[in-house]
């Protein structure tokens, strides 16, 4: 099973606790591939997490989901980068739309922090729940 991630770029760092747990309790239900990327405090923390998590559940394998190469290129590990197939014909200004998309369609489930209706992750969460993926809103609990 699979899971993607979609959040406010500002959302706050005490969610990550939460944050963990939701991951973790993924893990315990058989997922093993994560995607997330590479915009935001939100994606900064579930990479975070995911990180301290590999060092206990060696089965679980991430990827940060990149639309083009990082101004820091020693931001992330070499194993820890996918760009999707057909990013290279897309046209720089959707990109960020073109990964988020086929984050979706590689997801069964989504952990979200959406806490208005406004913005790239409300609209990618509400793609997910259209295609009836299941999707765990933290800004919910």
């Amino acid at each position: 099973m699979t899971c993607a991630f979609f959040g406010h770029h500002d959302c706050p760092s005490s969610i990550k606790p939460q944050l963990y747990g939701a991951i973790k309790t993924q893990i315990e239900k058989g997922t093993t591939t994560f995607y997330v990327g590479n915009h935001g405090a939100f994606d900064r923390l579930v990479l975070s997490c995911l990180r301290e998590l590999k060092k206990t559940y060696k089965e679980i394998d991430y990827a940060v989901v990149l639309a083009y190469l990082p101004s820091n290129a020693t931001e992330y590990l070499a194993n820890e980068t996918v760009f999707p197939e057909g990013i290279e014909k897309t046209p720089k200004r959707f990109a960020i739309d073109f990964c988020n998309r086929w984050m979706i369609g590689h997801a069964d489930t989504i952990i979200a922090y959406i806490n208005h209706s406004w913005g790239r992750a409300a609209k990618y969460v509400k793609i997910a729940n259209n295609k009836g993926i299941i999707v765990i809103n933290l800004a919910d609990n």
